[in-house]
């Protein structure tokens, strides 16, 4: 059975017919969170590196709204408009984790996303 009751006001609303997250049982499925800051609600853009940081912002404060962190992070997603960018993308997603716990993962190039940005992360947690 899942429970919608993951709704962070640190993280941006939802531009569509989703929710942020939804936990099923001990597990937390995230909404890709694309790079929009939540207290403007403007997009972060020009510098991928500063683009991919809000993203995982987001997710961080999604996290937190379940009482998780991402050392709970099983599964992550993340969708790229340019491969090219992939290590830049790459180093600011690693910071967030510690090597030796890091989830597995998929990295998809992709010719658009939501509002035409140009990082999208979604993730999956177990408590």
């Amino acid at each position: 059975m899942k429970k919608i009751i993951i709704t962070s006001e640190k993280a941006p609303a939802p531009i569509g017919p989703y929710n942020q997250a939804v936990l099923s049982g001990n597990t937390l499925y995230i909404s890709g969170q694309i790079p929009i800051n939540p207290k403007s609600g403007e997009l972060v853009q020009g510098d991928i590196k500063k683009e991919t940081k809000q993203c995982m912002e987001n997710l961080k404060a999604v996290l937190a709204e379940a009482g998780m962190t991402f050392e709970n992070i099983v599964k992550a997603t993340i969708f790229v408009t340019d491969m090219h960018q992939f290590s830049e993308i790459n180093e600011i997603y690693g910071a967030y984790f510690n090597a030796e716990t890091a989830p597995a993962r998929e990295t998809v190039e992709v010719s658009n996303l939501p509002k035409f940005v140009r990082v999208e992360i979604s993730m999956i947690a177990v408590k």
